[in-house]
């Protein structure tokens, strides 16, 4: 754990599992006072971990603790799994010729037969070596394991995760956080959305603070995450680590999945990490971990271990009893006081090293052996007491008695409307740092000037050129859009589901709140770009047509948009969305009506599907009004809509038909978008 004085301990609010009745430690400030400080007394264990103890008994009518969150939220999780196996298919290639064929479907098992029991207040962790199924395990005991898992996984007893959705906490071994939010930003939206409806937001907020400086982050609470796609290296690894964690501790979760959280860290960095979470533990909450590679200090703080060799079990129990198990079963590390850990993964690649061998790796033929003969080992001498640990489990009542789902289990801790709100700020928050950025509005201006220059105050006998820069003005903001709209829910895939198995909100809270926020963004910059070239390109000069000009425009960029987020969610592939796009896009450029005006009978349908075609015959309509005249010759003036590139496109007094068109596009492609999410959302 950190130092104390880095630290406010909210642990005593939440004391360790015992059948004995519960009682509150939380020290009650006189009245008058604004805060309840929480004041542990601190001993060491054999570790060197913190262990808390209650110091004061608890008053006869104590008021509210101000924060009852914590306790009320934790409720002891006992997991149990057995026999859980896990085998995925996929399809071979062949090559022949310059073209690959599908073969046969392969199969392959990833997890065959584990089994273990983690129980309230312990610290497990998963070893063994890359590719070994340590992640696939943790994944399926956390419910969100796509495919079928075969075995028993329970939780209390009961098999049944909806109800537990918000009391379980899953930290990806990728940090998945929003770059450009600070720390205290972060935690802080977190909180608001899951926190329960009981307490305020201030209370929220100062629940955030209290992870915070739980968690040692007081130092980076205001830098930016930074990291992902950012450009910026913002803070370290490790607190980056921390600060996942925080975001699952702040609902209290009565179980806590970890996947590889000292990756790519330093030694003291990772004992850091791996010190708060067993404190976690301590404090009554069930918590699981996969490790790479631990040293001997990290291996001394986990009370179970779980250990796998080609996603077969070969050792699963206690901690400390690792080295006899495997003295009896005739492995002995070739000289004493070597890391558990290091032997355990040697043997988990069935590699027997020899001191004076040091260098030479065993054949293939006798690592299969190894492996084999520890794996009949686990199912002799290990595979018998778990299971017997497993029913002595199901027949204790502390399971059952803490396992009924409440009836609040399945409602959302906050409100559609609180969602909402918090959904849309954070969105403004973050993506304004995309949405102006300098290369952007670079990009627009720079464009906007040229437009403007090369149509510099055309004359209006010029009907043909004024006609270009209205198609170009359709088509440039017809691309622009949908390309950069393409990327909003891939790039964001990872975070949606991250939050939707947190059970934070709901999808049309989220999806409602990005539209709603892509308005201010996404309309600024055609607004100025309209602006600049409208005047620059000498389009009539009247303020009413110049409005008029805009609203399209805008009205175009939304049903751009539209089509952009569709394909986005549709695909969820960035390359293929964008191949798609640039084929869609061309088929409603050439089907405009700017570049072909008579188009063949049987293909002429396309012009009715194409935004690009309603938007380009309404700026031509409001450009022109129906009695407008230019000099077709000496002294001769002729009705513009007898132009013959105006002509064909069939202009009438009422245009009502295309913006009904353009509405219905702009309604039914996010309507598409928000399915294709529901689709592929698993929770």
């Amino acid at each position: 754990m950190m130092p104390p004085e880095q630290e406010t301990t909210i642990a005593p609010n939440i004391p360790p599992i015992s059948i004995r009745p519960e009682t509150s430690s939380v020290h009650h400030e006189p009245e008058g006072s604004t805060t309840n400080k929480i004041k542990p007394s601190l001993e060491l264990d054999d570790n060197g971990i913190p262990m808390q103890h209650q110091t004061q008994p608890t008053p006869p009518t104590p008021p509210p603790p101000r924060f009852s969150v914590l306790h009320q939220a934790l409720r002891p999780i006992i997991l149990k799994f057995e026999d859980v196996s896990y085998t995925i298919t996929f399809e071979s290639q062949k090559k022949k010729g310059c073209v690959l064929r599908k073969e046969s479907k392969l199969r392959r098992k990833v997890l065959s037969g584990v089994t273990g029991v983690a129980n309230p207040g312990e610290l497990t962790a998963m070893l063994g070596p890359s590719g070994s199924g340590k992640t696939t395990l943790l994944t399926a005991l956390a419910g969100r394991l796509a495919g079928k898992v075969s075995g028993t996984i329970t939780y209390n007893g009961r098999s049944d995760t909806s109800f537990l959705k918000r009391k379980v906490g899953f930290v990806p071994q990728d940090d998945v956080l929003y770059p450009h939010l600070t720390v205290l930003e972060t935690l802080t939206y977190a909180a608001l959305l899951r926190l329960p409806k009981s307490l305020s937001r201030e209370e929220k907020k100062e629940h955030a603070e209290m992870v915070i400086a739980e968690l040692g982050l007081t130092r980076c609470r205001n830098s930016p995450v930074g990291g992902g796609m950012a450009l910026f290296r913002g803070i370290s690894g490790g607190e980056r680590k921390r600060v996942s964690i925080g975001q699952e501790m702040l609902v209290n979760p009565s179980l806590l999945f970890v996947d590889e959280p000292t990756s790519g860290l330093d030694s003291t960095t990772a004992q850091l990490i791996v010190s708060a979470l067993r404190g976690l533990a301590r404090a009554g909450r069930t918590i699981v971990t996969t490790i790479h590679q631990p040293s001997s200090r990290l291996y001394r703080m986990f009370d179970k271990v779980v250990v796998l060799s080609d996603g077969y079990p070969i050792y699963s129990g206690h901690a400390g009893r690792v080295m006899d198990y495997l003295g009896s079963v005739g492995y002995v590390p070739a000289f004493n006081f070597m890391n558990p850990a290091d032997f355990l993964l040697d043997l988990a690649n069935g590699i027997v090293a020899d001191v004076k061998h040091d260098d030479q790796i065993d054949h293939p033929e006798d690592q299969a052996s190894v492996k084999q003969s520890l794996i009949s080992s686990f199912k002799k001498n290990l595979y018998p007491s778990l299971k017997e640990d497993i029913q002595q489990n199901n027949s204790d009542p502390l399971a059952f008695a803490s396992g009924t789902p409440r009836r609040s289990d399945n409602q959302w801790t906050t409100s559609w409307r609180e969602q909402f709100r918090v959904l849309l700020k954070r969105g403004l928050q973050e993506r304004r740092h995309e949405s102006f950025s300098g290369l952007r509005i670079f990009q627009v201006l720079s464009v906007s000037i040229l437009s403007g220059l090369l149509w510099w105050h055309s004359d209006s006998a010029h009907v043909q050129d004024q006609v270009g820069l209205l198609f170009f003005f359709s088509i440039f903001w017809g691309f622009f859009p949908l390309f950069n709209a393409i990327f909003a829910f891939p790039l964001e895939r990872p975070m949606l589901i991250k939050e939707r198995s947190s059970g934070m909100y709901q999808l049309s809270s989220y999806y409602v709140a990005r539209m709603v926020g892509d308005l201010p963004m996404e309309l600024v910059l055609p607004t100025i770009f309209v602006t600049i070239s409208y005047w620059m390109g000498g389009l009539k000069p009247s303020l009413v047509t110049f409005v008029l000009t805009l609203l399209i425009m805008l009205f175009n960029v939304l049903v751009s948009q539209g089509i952009g987020l569709a394909l986005g969610a549709i695909l969820m592939d960035v390359k293929q969305a964008t191949t798609l796009a640039s084929v869609t896009m061309l088929v409603f450029l050439l089907a405009g009506g700017y570049y072909i005006q008579q188009m063949p009978a049987f293909i002429a349908w396309l012009k009715y599907i194409s935004f690009s075609h309603y938007c380009y015959k309404l700026l031509v309509a409001v450009q022109y009004p129906i009695n407008e005249v230019y000099e077709c010759g000496p002294e001769l003036h002729c009705r513009v809509r007898d132009f013959p590139a105006i002509k064909c496109l069939e202009l009438d007094d009422n245009m009502w038909g295309e913006v009904a068109a353009l509405t219905v596009m702009l309604i039914g492609y996010r309507v598409v978008a928000y399915l294709a999410l529901r689709m592929r959302q698993p929770h």
